[in-house]
């Protein structure tokens, strides 16, 4: 489904900030898998995410989406069948706008809003309902007054309301408070399941990342060290994760911010 075949990503080449981001990657994604991505800092996950969703040309290799090439196609195309969520929850969707015309222009039925039905208003709320926010009752309501996690929340209902081919999730839910987080969380895991969404998730929860899809893969400086699912990947713990993180890199983690728990 997603096929990243020996890509590799340089920065300021050359130069004395020169810095080797993504080194020969390759990495074969099924429909629908949900994979989760662990790493320190500097590791190359979000430059993995910036190299999938276009928002570079990599040096070498070649990326496959449902079969078809986009190397080199641009970042707004590949964006109609591609959704991301970043850590910020500011970003993704319009503050001045309000939560029907987020949505509108999400589902492609905005074309200036004079064409949004009741219909469509109906469908807004029904999926709003689903994040059990009250936002349903608040549509007419600019998004500039959401809350971070109310915001985080209509952006994956953004982000999936046409189902994309690929849902590209970057730590979406570290800016927000525990209680909040897992609620997103659990949508996501809803949204993801029943729609059958091949998703990639960045987090810097370990434990998450194990019980979380149905694949993690560790990242370190550009490459991907660890990649385990079924039932190898069902019976870790995040003490035999480090273990093989350190076999396989030779070198400690740095836990600057990873967790080994809830």
């Amino acid at each position: 489904m997603l096929k990243l075949s020996h890509i590799s990503k340089t920065f300021n080449p050359g130069t004395v900030n020169e810095k080797k981001a993504l080194t020969d990657l390759s990495l074969h994604l099924r429909q629908g898998d949900f994979v989760t991505i662990i790493g320190s800092n500097g590791a190359g996950k979000s430059t993995l995410f910036n190299a999938v969703a276009g928002s570079f040309f990599t040096d070498a290799g070649s990326i496959e989406l449902g079969g078809r090439d986009i190397t080199f196609q641009p970042e707004f195309k590949r964006a109609r069948v591609i959704g991301r969520l970043f850590q910020d929850p500011m970003r993704g969707s319009a503050p001045g706008m309000t939560i029907e015309e987020n949505l509108a222009l999400a589902a492609g039925s905005g074309g200036w809003f004079s064409h949004m039905t009741k219909r469509d208003r109906e469908r807004f709320r029904d999926r709003l309902a689903l994040l059990e926010m009250g936002l349903e009752d608040r549509m007419r309501q600019p998004v500039g007054l959401l809350s971070g996690g109310q915001r985080q929340a209509l952006t994956l209902l953004m982000a999936t309301m046409v189902p994309p081919q690929l849902l590209l999730l970057d730590e979406h839910t570290a800016a927000l408070d525990p209680g909040t987080a897992e609620k997103v969380l659990k949508i996501t895991r809803q949204i993801v399941e029943e729609n059958r969404i091949t998703t990639m998730m960045v987090t810097h929860n370990m434990k998450q990342a194990l019980d979380l899809g149905n694949r993690t893969l560790m990242m370190d400086s550009g490459k991907i060290v660890l990649d385990v699912s079924g039932e190898e990947r069902a019976g870790m713990t995040v003490d035999d994760l480090l273990e093989r993180f350190r076999a396989g890199a030779g070198k400690v983690l740095d836990n600057d911010r990873i967790l080994l728990s809830d």
